[in-house]
């Protein structure tokens, strides 16, 4: 493995610890500032406005220089981000400073799924991508639970601290690991031409409403463990732990399967996670077979990650790919909106905490569907030639044979 993907793991480990670990701290911010645990909760939603401001915005900025740069810059911005919140005296100030922390988010994703992908031959690209975001999934599974216990026994602002002292090493390893071949300067013009395409849709497509199908179910799955499954609530700790180990399970497992089988690993992942989300909803208050089927969908879920973010980049067909790139992440939160929204309609309807498991494995199929036609369009794109992506294939062997070490 180049040792450049060990230094974009640690930075996505980083940006996930300090999105998710925030929810485990509420009632200390609230008590270390004087305010409400529910107005430290909007801390939350204003981190997500800064990932999609920034996500845009700042990869388009980058455009004109490399990805290296653009990586350092953007961990140059997380770390102030975070200095910042871990020093902020009032609760205004950390609202800023938590927006400013997203910006960054978003675009280091994007940004960092095309360098990831040209760090290696062509064949392994999904692979790549994968071994980036499982510092994501990483996060969840040590970072958030190791973070909210230093800040219940410590302090908050010391995990928001250590969050920038993660950024410093990511920026210590791009430094000294990232090939500055690794990508080069585009334009603006070529990046924003890729919409053009409507593969590139079908792939965003696929992620909001695939992907909504796994925010629908976690998003409520707290209560659904404990209301429908009996467990008690020092029960749903260990079994969210369990999740986040399927999951990272799942995303390394979908970069090898999916440099193999592309688009048509996500359609059966995508169909399966629908079959199991009918069998949890239907054992749903059998403890043992929910907590089974619960882990389940998560590695499966996860496993189509990696894919769909390599496969927009090729859908593309521009030198670049950074701007789609990070679109996708854009529809990662349209989906974890859209879910999240679809659960709460069918609770606030009276429907019981089975119905978002429902809502779940229709927006699978959904997605399933969506999917189809998605690898459809790409078998007829490949019949037809396409002198840019001939260009941009014969860069990229090139970059790629520099760039492994």
């Amino acid at each position: 493995m180049p040792r450049a993907l060990l230094a974009l793991s640690i930075g996505a480990f980083g940006i996930g610890t300090t999105e998710f670990v925030v929810m485990g701290m509420l009632p200390e911010i609230a008590d270390g500032l004087g305010v409400s645990v529910s107005a430290v909760g909007l801390l939350i939603s204003a981190y997500a406005v800064g990932v999609v401001l920034g996500a845009p915005t700042l990869t388009a900025l980058g455009v004109r220089f490399t990805p290296k740069q653009t990586l350092i810059g953007l961990m140059v911005v997380f770390v102030v981000g975070n200095a910042l919140s871990a020093l902020a005296p009032t609760y205004g100030t950390l609202v800023g400073a938590r927006v400013l922390t997203a910006l960054a988010h978003g675009s280091f994703f994007g940004v960092g799924a095309v360098a990831a992908r040209r760090l290696v031959p062509r064949d392994r690209a999904t692979q790549a991508i994968s071994l980036m975001m499982v510092g994501l999934t990483l996060a969840n599974v040590v970072g958030v639970p190791l973070g909210t216990f230093v800040a219940q026994q410590t302090s908050w602002r010391l995990v928001l601290a250590a969050c920038a002292v993660i950024g410093l090493v990511t920026i210590a390893g791009l430094a000294a690991w990232m090939p500055a071949v690794s990508g080069e300067r585009t334009d603006l013009r070529s990046e924003l031409r890729a919409f053009r395409r409507r593969q590139v849709w079908m792939v965003l497509g696929v992620t909001m409403i695939g992907f909504a199908a796994l925010f629908a179910v976690y998003s409520y799955v707290s209560p659904i463990l404990t209301e429908l499954g009996g467990l008690t609530e020092g029960w749903v700790t260990p079994v969210l732990a369990l999740f986040g180990i399927g999951t990272t399970i799942g995303t390394l497992a979908g970069g090898k399967l999916g440099d193999r089988y592309g688009l048509r690993f996500v359609v059966v992942g995508l169909l399966v996670s629908a079959l199991l989300l009918v069998g949890f909803a239907l054992t749903a208050r059998t403890p043992a077979a929910a907590v089974v089927l619960l882990v389940a969908f998560g590695t499966v879920a996860f496993a189509a990650g990696p894919v769909v973010q390599n496969k927009v980049i090729d859908a593309a067909r521009v030198r670049g790919g950074s701007l789609v790139s990070a679109a996708n992440q854009g529809a990662f939160n349209v989906a974890n909106a859209l879910g999240a929204a679809l659960g709460a309609g069918v609770l606030s309807a009276g429907l019981g905490y089975t119905a978002p498991i429902w809502v779940g494995a229709v927006l699978a199929l959904a997605g399933t569907a969506v999917c189809l036609v998605a690898l459809r369009t790409e078998r007829s794109d490949a019949r037809t030639p396409d002198p840019v992506l001939v260009d941009v294939d014969t860069w990229e062997r090139v970059t790629a044979a520099a760039a492994v070490r």
